[in-house]
């Protein structure tokens, strides 16, 4: 069984202890979460160095740490399993970089219809192009994702072992 770990990187204004930092804490304790603060380059620059010589990473990344997620796997296609990508940011920076080819990792993308923060459009436009295994959902939500994203079915997206298992013997589809 493949051990993998689970990181949680933060929006631009929020922190590991904001409203999902705190929901992912209590549910999955041993995730990884991390503040970042600066700029692009700097928070990057940090979350290499958190994540220097880890694999089989699942990113999950809201908005600004959307962002930071995609650039992460960029960069590190090999080492990423998948990403879920929560309303992210992905209009803040130039992609040119990452377009040599699509990616090709798993990739889950929840926005928000009534974002008025990060425009759904052009993100999906983006990671249309970004992600060639791209699970796109657009959802009646405003930017923080605050009616879906505890309705969201975690274990299943942070592939938490066991589930299929403890599904199959209480006898769900």
């Amino acid at each position: 069984m493949k051990i993998f770990t689970r990181v949680f990187i933060h929006g631009l204004d929020s922190s590991s202890r904001g409203t999902k930092g705190s929901f992912f804490r209590e549910r999955y304790p041993g995730m990884f979460m991390e503040d970042y603060s600066g700029p692009l380059e700097e928070r990057m620059a940090q979350l290499e160095k958190d994540l220097s010589g880890t694999e089989n990473l699942i990113l999950i990344g809201s908005s600004y740490g959307g962002l930071m997620a995609a650039l992460f796997a960029c960069g590190n296609e090999t080492r990423v399993r998948r990403l879920i990508l929560l309303a992210p940011a992905l209009g803040h920076a130039d992609f040119k970089a990452c377009s040599r080819r699509p990616l090709q990792i798993p990739v889950t993308l929840y926005h928000g219809l009534f974002d008025a923060v990060v425009p759904p459009e052009p993100t999906r436009q983006i990671a249309a192009g970004l992600f060639g295994n791209l699970d796109h959902h657009l959802v009646e939500d405003d930017h923080n994702l605050h009616r879906i994203f505890p309705t969201l079915d975690w274990d299943a997206l942070l592939e938490i072992p066991g589930k299929d298992l403890l599904d199959k013997a209480v006898g769900i589809p």
